[in-house]
């Protein structure tokens, strides 16, 4: 081997190791879920339903075995050709199997007899990943961990339902009941729906029911930010929603009549009244404040209707999911949430050949569609496009409710203005991923000081923007029409702007949007001094939501300008949301003049935003500074320090306020407590590649009518025409 060889070996050994490590990460886990538990516990079924932990430890074994290793591995040895039949689950074209209900009388093997079996696997497995394994194999690696993590919630599942069922009650684990906060008052949040995609769109790993992405319409819904509690269940079982037949649907009522169902599974009234419910740690007291759980559809859908509400369809709980910033708590670690869909194949979704293509598709008829995740669904396990499904009937699973509504024409056109500042703060301050929207930053003093950061040495944006601007002004003024309107979305202090108003003096009116009104205010009146004969007409607005311009703007070609990379701050998704509506706000024949940072390196980026004299720090605490002055908080902002960091596979800098030390703060009423270490995410600043942004703006709407990228650091500045 030469010299020249050896960054390749060290590169392909490295994935070697890297995947073994992932593979056995997996499988260990399953293990350290079963070590507790005794043969006997291991070999007991407790319904037709479920099947014992010993059968799901050789059932996901097998399935490496058949999958991965006997196609792949030359000269692997079968561990037992009995098992092909006792450990496969539903793949009829592998062959024969034990019945589902009968796999409780498969005393044989032992449960030490399949720890060997595990193990006699694993040595092959790590013998095919070291072994310049194809991307098929990696492929059906991917899908057989995933297979295995799905295992091992429904060996908690099942374990828990066995349990139950034993008038000991054991404890699984012995864990402190949580000390839950009083459940906050349910807010249900506006989306504003339309024509929106759902579904995974690669490149990493989702099952093929997930697949293909792909748009769907929503008309206008409202979003519960929390899931339902016991202490509201416990409402609808008081009000005798167990027992009202104009609650359920027919399938429902019927199975409620003959199951005599009066509560949740695993809830029992004890004598003096108080509910109980089984988990995993044992028989306890229900907690009012904890979100109910294992409910079965019908159930759901009953609760919704004594609620006056409904269930979500899936594509409104992914596109409100996907939307960041909006305060949905619970989503993925309390329970799985029933919605209204039922389990269907996606347009243009077809199943692969072979048995493989038995795992996903053959099941999609009469179950429900689950969305989000539980506490007990292994970590990184699920993702905003997962789809779980079960019978409408069945409730062993962790499964919960999270409630919908439609929005009336008079809710939508409530809804923008009651999205206020208090009500975002609450909502992502409340979150379980603490957020606040990039769009509070931008106060007088919040203006002033990114006029600052402009100024930095490490800030390049500004500066390499300005400097291209200059440039190019007169290029952009000659597509610009006599009596135009130019419109500055999030204008702040209306800095660039003068570059473009002092090349167009053929401009009649200037729009400068904004969410704050002292930065409107300060900017126009500049504006008006320095530029007597232009019509000033400020709008205060989110400009993601601006439906309308000012009457000076009206009747005229317009001109939109969005610079300094602000595009950068929302997703992909988002953006592509958001230069679609910014297409109808402008009208069409529209020019769109956008400034967007190309990626580069984070020894230019991570500096930028977090410069050395510290103003990026206090730009960032100035959020909270808002927070005390304008809505009576109480946050030391001595006691969070500012963060800037690259994310390489969202291809975004994200900044964040993180927790000194275990605190808390007070807003409207609420006890907002912090850990040491935890973070308020307050900005994302997305980077594209040149022709990134043209699709972007292609799929929005827009065409590319020129563009003109700078030398290094490259920032690019695009004229897009509607």
């Amino acid at each position: 081997m030469s010299p020249d060889d050896t960054p390749a070996r060290e590169a392909s050994e490295a994935r070697a190791i890297a995947l073994v490590d992932r593979y056995l990460a997996v499988r260990r886990r399953t293990e350290a879920l079963a070590r507790p538990l005794s043969p006997e516990d291991q070999g007991a079924q407790s319904m037709p339903d479920a099947s014992p932990v010993k059968w799901h430890r050789a059932h996901t074994a097998w399935f490496f075995e058949t999958f991965l290793l006997g196609p792949f591995l030359p000269g692997y040895r079968v561990f037992d050709p009995a098992f092909a039949y006792l450990f496969n689950s539903y793949y009829e074209a592998v062959g024969p199997r034990q019945p589902r209900p009968l796999r409780g009388l498969i005393t044989r093997p032992s449960a030490d007899e399949v720890g060997a079996y595990r193990a006699h696997v694993d040595a092959a497995m790590v013998r095919l990943l070291t072994t310049s394994p194809t991307a098929e194999v990696i492929e059906r690696l991917d899908l057989g961990l995933a297979h295995e993590e799905q295992h091992q919630e429904l060996i908690l599942m099942d374990l828990l339902h066995l349990f139950a069922q034993s008038p000991l009650e054991p404890a699984y684990r012995e864990t402190p009941q949580p000390d839950r906060p009083i459940a906050a008052d349910v807010r249900y949040l506006a989306f504003e729906g339309g024509l929106i995609e759902i579904g995974d769109g690669g490149p990493g790993f989702a099952f093929d029911n997930e697949r293909p992405r792909h748009k769907v319409y929503l008309a206008p819904y409202r979003l519960a930010d929390r899931l339902v509690t016991n202490g509201e269940w416990l409402a609808f079982i008081e009000d005798g929603g167990y027992r009202r037949a104009d609650l359920w649907l027919s399938d429902g009522w019927a199975v409620v009549s003959a199951q005599g169902w009066d509560a949740p599974l695993y809830w029992r009234r004890e004598d003096d009244g108080a509910w109980t419910v089984m988990t995993l740690s044992g028989r306890r007291p229900v907690d009012p404040h904890a979100p109910v759980g294992h409910v079965s559809y019908y159930e759901a859908a009953a609760f919704a209707a004594w609620s006056g509400r409904r269930l979500p369809t899936e594509a409104e709980w992914e596109a409100a999911v996907r939307t960041e910033g909006r305060g949905l708590r619970q989503t993925s670690d309390e329970t799985w949430q029933w919605t209204a869909s039922p389990y269907v194949a996606y347009p243009g979704f077809k199943p692969g050949a072979g048995a493989l293509g038995e795992y996903n598709g053959k099941f999609m008829i009469n179950q429900m569609v689950l969305r989000g995740g539980a506490a007990e669904t292994p970590p990184g396990h699920a993702r905003p496009s997962y789809r779980n499904f079960f019978h409408p009937a069945q409730r062993w699973a962790f499964t919960g409710v999270r409630l919908a509504d439609d929005m009336s024409a008079l809710d939508r056109e409530a809804a923008t203005p009651t999205s206020t500042f208090l009500d975002d703060a609450v909502a992502g301050l409340t979150a379980d991923r603490k957020t606040l929207p990039a769009k509070y930053f931008y106060d007088a003093e919040g203006s002033r000081l990114f006029e600052a950061i402009c100024e930095l040495p490490e800030y390049y944006p500004t500066r390499t923007e300005t400097a291209l601007l200059r440039r190019i002004a007169p290029e952009i003024a000659a597509r610009v029409m006599e009596g135009a309107a130019l419109v500055e979305f999030g204008s702040g202090a209306s800095t660039k702007t003068r570059i473009l108003l002092d090349a167009m003096p053929q401009l009649a009116a200037y729009v400068p949007i904004d969410i704050s009104r002292s930065a409107l205010d300060e900017a126009s009146e500049a504006l008006r001094r320095d530029y007597p004969g232009l019509v000033v007409a400020p709008l205060v607005d989110d400009f993601t939501r601006a439906v309308r311009l000012p009457a000076a703007a009206r009747g005229r070609p317009v001109t939109g300008f969005f610079p300094g990379s602000t595009i950068g701050n929302f997703a992909p998704a988002e953006a592509e949301a958001f230069l679609r509506g910014a297409h109808g706000l402008l009208g069409d024949g529209a020019m769109f003049v956008v400034g967007v940072d190309i990626a580069k390196s984070p020894d230019i980026l991570v500096p930028a935003y977090d410069d050395a004299q510290g103003v990026t720090a206090r730009f960032n605490k100035n959020v909270l500074a808002r927070i005390n002055g304008e809505l009576g908080g109480d946050f030391d902002l001595d006691a969070f320090d500012h963060r800037a960091v690259w994310n390489a596979e969202e291809s975004r800098i994200e900044m964040h306020l993180v927790s000194r030390i275990d605190q808390a703060a007070h807003l409207a009423g609420r006890e907002i407590r912090f850990r040491a270490g935890e973070t308020i995410h307050t900005e994302n600043s997305y980077k594209y590649a040149a022709e990134m942004f043209v699709e972007l703006a292609r799929r929005a709407g827009w065409k590319v009518a020129a563009r003109w990228i700078s030398d290094s650091p490259s920032f690019g500045v695009f004229a897009l025409a509607g």
